[in-house]
């Protein structure tokens, strides 16, 4: 077997053992129904089931095996250069609440591994946000400043422990990583303990939002509860129209051990070069598993080998050391105003609630949401729910670019896609997908190994835009909100629903 052939996927899938939990079977009555058992859903459902309500978390795969179990895993409120954008767009107030916010669901955390004694390699670390363009060190300068003026313990430096030099970085200490399956797992089994209810494999089709609200689910049963959570990443239910203000992004990921004397000894980001992101996790007394994280890009967009040769070729580079054993993908939604959108779902919801745009720094986003939606729930004050309220009408003259930008993205897709020239069927070779006209519709072929051909409706199912294929994840994507699908047609993630439709070929 080649070595291309034994890298394996995710490695945080790989080292945890899949706790399994039954489909929903038959009608279930709760105080809360939660959708998505990534951390947001879990740690909400959690949350509230310590607060005495009664909880059902569902979720279409696997718990912690979408987002969740293909993320970095760092738990900072260091998230690349945020602060001195909030301080000019919210105002030194809404920086602050930022950072308390967020380093109070690192705190949160870490007491929560206490608590439950979870074995889940949590280790404190410094945060650093980096360049090595010294034109862009006063952009860290300020960075720096808006930081420690907001509360975190953050500093300009020009030394780190990277093996490369930089032109400086902002370092906040205090921060940590951890094994976020692990943590997550633990956390479902404490909440099964305390009467929670977990149903894997369990499609939300409907939101009635009434009262009680009512969930009807691809299994046919449904579930009552006074209120639901919807913490599905990208939003399935969207009756405040967030998909506007949302802009799906996915980032590669490569990882293998290296000698434990080259650990870098923090968790490290630039915004050069598409991104670079880089932190380790223990193996044993004399490796470390280094994990690199970069060439962001849309969904559906370029060629992702391309990429991962890229992304590899620069973690080899600089630590030569490295033999990549695994990879992986990620998805985060970055939102047109920085800040992620936690609370009621609409303008007019009255007992229905989201979490989303944690823009790639979920782990204490998701640990902020659930602590901010279990206050909202059981009728406690926040002291950031307006920060973070869905509701905002933000785009002010100043975010009004980015609200365009993403919109005049998903438009060029919608429309552009649609004129793109198709190969013919006969051209693709094993292992290969396209989007093909077909007696005057586009389908979606996949061509498998064998040579058999796969073909489905190539318009996804969330609002009909053209998908496109990966060909290093072997998954039909869509640019305009992120959807992806497996070569049947079959949802790996949203805020689509439904799959795409089988045609014969």
């Amino acid at each position: 077997m080649s070595d291309k052939q034994q890298v394996k996927g995710s490695y945080w899938l790989d080292t945890a053992p899949d706790g399994q939990h039954p489909a929903l079977t038959e009608d279930v009555h709760v105080d809360v129904a939660v959708i998505g058992a990534g951390i947001a859903g879990l740690c909400t459902a959690w949350e509230l089931a310590r607060a005495g309500r009664s909880v059902a978390v569902l979720e279409a795969g696997r718990v912690a095996a979408g987002v969740t179990g293909h993320t970095t895993a760092k738990v900072t409120a260091l998230h690349s250069l945020i602060y001195d954008k909030l301080r000019r767009t919210r105002g030194e107030e809404g920086a602050r609440l930022y950072a308390r916010s967020q380093s109070e669901a690192i705190e949160h955390a870490a007491a929560v591994v206490e608590e439950l004694g979870i074995d889940c390699e949590w280790e404190p670390r410094s945060a650093y946000t980096y360049v090595c363009d010294a034109g862009r060190v006063d952009e860290l300068r300020a960075e720096a400043r808006a930081a420690r003026e907001a509360g975190l313990p953050a500093s300009f430096v020009t030394e780190t422990g990277l093996p490369f030099p930089v032109a400086g970085a902002v370092e906040v200490t205090g921060q940590a990583q951890f094994h976020p399956r692990k943590y997550l797992l633990a956390l479902a089994a404490d909440l099964v303990a305390r009467g929670g209810r977990i149903f894997e494999d369990t499609t939300v089709l409907g939101l009635d939002e009434g009262e009680p609200c009512r969930l009807s689910t691809a299994t046919g049963a449904t579930v009552t509860a006074q209120d639901v959570v919807v913490a599905t990443h990208y939003p399935i239910f969207d009756r405040a129209l967030l998909f506007t203000r949302l802009s799906p992004r996915r980032e590669l990921v490569v990882a293998g051990p290296v000698p434990a004397d080259r650990d870098p000894h923090g968790m490290y980001i630039t915004p050069d070069e598409g991104t670079r992101s880089v932190r380790t996790a223990p193996l044993d007394g004399d490796r470390r598993l280094l994990i690199v994280t970069g060439e962001h890009f849309t969904p559906g967009t370029g060629d992702t080998r391309a990429r991962f040769d890229r992304l590899t070729a620069w973690a080899t580079d600089h630590f030569p050391d490295l033999r990549v054993t695994h990879r992986w993908a990620t998805q985060d939604n970055d939102p047109t105003d920085t800040v992620p959108m936690v609370g009621p779902l609409h303008p007019g919801a009255r007992n229905t609630y989201v979490a989303t745009g944690f823009a790639g720094w979920g782990m204490s986003g998701g640990v902020m949401a659930s602590l901010l939606l279990t206050a909202q729930i059981t009728g406690r004050a926040c002291a950031w729910s307006e920060l973070y309220d869905p509701r905002r009408l933000r785009p002010q003259v100043r975010e009004a670019p980015s609200f365009l930008k993403t919109q005049a993205k998903v438009a060029g897709h919608f429309v552009g896609d649609r004129l793109r020239p198709s190969p013919p069927v006969e051209s693709l070779p094993p292992g290969e997908g396209a989007v093909v006209r077909v007696d005057g519709h586009r389908l979606a072929v996949y061509r498998d190994d064998a040579g058999a051909l796969h073909a489905v409706s190539a318009r996804c199912t969330h609002l009909g835009c053209l998908v496109s294929f990966n060909g290093a994840e072997k998954a039909w994507e869509c640019p305009c909100h992120g959807s992806r699908f497996d070569t049947d047609g079959k949802v790996i993630q949203g805020p689509a629903t439904r799959p795409l439709e089988r045609r014969d070929i």
